[in-house]
């Protein structure tokens, strides 16, 4: 194994291990209590830390659904290599292990001045008070121009429903037909994700569907992510099942027709993929928090994933705007610091001054083998912001089968460390 992917296989520790582990409540006073919205990598993660290193905190988590299901590995259900079992996370170990209050219920409305969240549980309407709140409600769609449907044109990128809907879909194309997919314009979930779709489908394409064909429609001027392994592939392998179009911006989309129409022109196929351009969570946006200069995002201090709105929310994951990646193992590791700062405020303390954080993902390329990437952030004072450590920066020199057996154990170790 070379040094490379040494320093990316421990990266999922780093944000755990940068400093001192925060003391914890002394079980003689009045636990406090943190509510957490959003049972995703974010919020699974600071609810099962704060427990672990926070001794006397109540914590609830509050989710919509009664399992999480992870976008990580959920291109491999798309294409058929993974049954939706494997990326399906529960809630049962924060439950019985670690003391997690866990409520299927939807967050409706943020009342700062009373700290309560109005929360709908079985159609009744509650209201759950807290100290600090973490909103971790991931990313909405912003619906692109014209009759769409994605019932009919499925974006797939939060796992569930869609990623059955987009895996049925794929296996009733026949011979000769075309997938055509969108990739929304940066910043969104999952920088590598899309690509990665495109390499998955474009293989499954070749193995299962004669003469059948890929387009790749995507709203930035370049491959975002993993430029070298994924332009490789798409002008290697994949150069005559695959056209990737760059600098095609959506201008229509008719889902019931499945085509579109772009800035560099119209396209149809009997799948269309469309992934809209993103924003914060709906309950970032009914809370007034998203306040960054496009109004899609929240900015928060990355001391401490804190509101500059509102000091007492914290918000983690794909809604904030720090500038880094939008990622199931980047909000793992906000999770990490957010935790450990509401631990030391409850203390009296003031939060860690050299945070952290880690983004780290496998991407398969063909059924057989897998390529990576890694980015560590660290705290700049000087800036106040997260910057990227640019000797962590590095994506696998070519993909390979090691990578893809990797891949599996890099998805197991970030489930564990979420949800276990």
């Amino acid at each position: 194994m070379n040094s490379n992917r040494r320093h990316f296989l421990k990266l999922g520790s780093l944000a755990a291990t940068a400093w001192g582990f925060p003391k914890a409540i002394s079980a003689a006073t009045t636990p406090p209590h943190v509510l957490v919205i959003g049972g995703g990598f974010g919020g699974a993660t600071v609810a099962k830390y704060l427990k672990m290193w926070g001794g006397n905190i109540d914590v609830t988590l509050v989710d919509r659904a009664a399992s999480h299901y992870a976008c990580i590995l959920s291109n491999l259900v798309v294409t058929g290599a993974l049954s939706m079992d494997r990326i399906k996370l529960k809630y049962d170990s924060l439950r019985s292990k670690r003391g997690v209050n866990v409520v299927q219920g939807e967050a409706l409305a943020v009342d700062p001045s009373a700290k309560e969240v109005t929360v709908k549980v079985n159609g009744t309407s509650y209201a759950y008070s807290y100290d600090k709140l973490v909103l971790a409600p991931g990313i909405e769609f912003i619906a692109p121009p014209g009759n769409y449907n994605d019932q009919l044109t499925p974006h797939a990128w939060k796992a569930g429903p869609q990623t059955l809907l987009l895996k049925n879909q794929l296996s009733s194309m026949t011979k000769g037909q075309t997938f055509v997919m969108t990739i929304p314009k940066a910043p969104y979930r999952c920088p590598p994700g899309p690509y990665e779709r495109a390499c998955s489908v474009a293989d499954y394409l070749l193995r299962k569907k004669s003469g059948a064909r890929i387009v790749v429609l995507d709203a930035n001027a370049s491959i975002q992510a993993e430029p070298v392994n994924f332009g490789n592939a798409f002008n290697g392998v994949y150069k005559d099942v695959l056209t990737y179009v760059p600098n095609a911006s959506i201008t229509e989309v008719d889902s019931q027709a499945r085509s579109i129409t772009t800035s560099a022109g119209k396209f149809a196929g009997a799948v269309l993929n469309i992934i809209p351009n993103q924003r914060a969570g709906q309950i970032i946006t009914t809370a007034g928090l998203a306040n960054d200069l496009t109004g899609r995002w929240s900015t928060v201090d990355p001391l401490s994933y804190a509101s500059t709105a509102q000091p007492d929310i914290h918000i983690l994951g794909d809604s904030q705007a720090t500038g880094q990646p939008k990622s199931g193992h980047m909000a793992n590791s906000q999770a990490k610091v957010c935790a450990d700062a509401i631990i030391r405020a409850f203390n009296g303390e003031q939060p860690d001054p050299n945070p952290v954080t880690s983004s780290a993902c496998y991407s398969p390329i063909t059924s057989k083998t897998a390529a990576w990437l890694t980015a560590s952030f660290q705290y700049d004072p000087a800036t106040k912001t997260m910057k990227r450590v640019d000797a962590s920066f590095a994506e696998a020199p070519k993909p390979s089968g090691d990578a893809l057996e990797e891949m599996y154990k890099w998805a197991n170790n970030i489930f564990a460390d979420s949800f276990a």
